[in-house]
């Protein structure tokens, strides 16, 4: 699957009627940005069952606000609604395919018990 452009608009359903979202914070001045983006194409073209997603940032300055977006490209890894990983930088695509197996092999029932203990704490 290629990649597709999020937007407010589109950002809520692409992340919760899919299982897994990638998704790269850009703009079209970056070096680093264009450098990653062949590298992204590829991974996303082999691993078509997840949604691999650009937001460019001077186009969607508030969604890249609300994710406190402040260097690009940073990354970004949601499964079920959870952001497992957000990092600023380019990865190569070996690191990039290990990412992608890393949060496929997440154990999401885990991750909401973990979740749900930090809610019950903080109340």
């Amino acid at each position: 699957m290629s990649t597709i452009a999020l937007t407010e608009e589109t950002f809520n359903s692409t992340v919760t009627d899919n299982d897994i979202v990638l998704i790269d914070f850009w703009a079209s001045w970056c070096g680093p940005c264009r450098t990653f983006a062949p590298v992204y194409e590829n991974v996303s073209e082999d691993n078509s069952d997840i949604v691999f997603a650009k937001v460019d940032t001077e186009d969607q300055p508030a969604l890249a606000g609300a994710f406190q977006i402040s260097s690009i490209p940073t990354l970004m890894a949601i499964r079920e609604g959870v952001v497992l990983y957000s990092q600023a930088g380019a990865l190569p695509e070996q690191a990039l395919t290990q990412l992608v197996q890393a949060v496929r092999d997440v154990d999401m029932d885990e991750v909401r018990a973990t979740i749900a203990a930090e809610q019950a704490a903080a109340e």
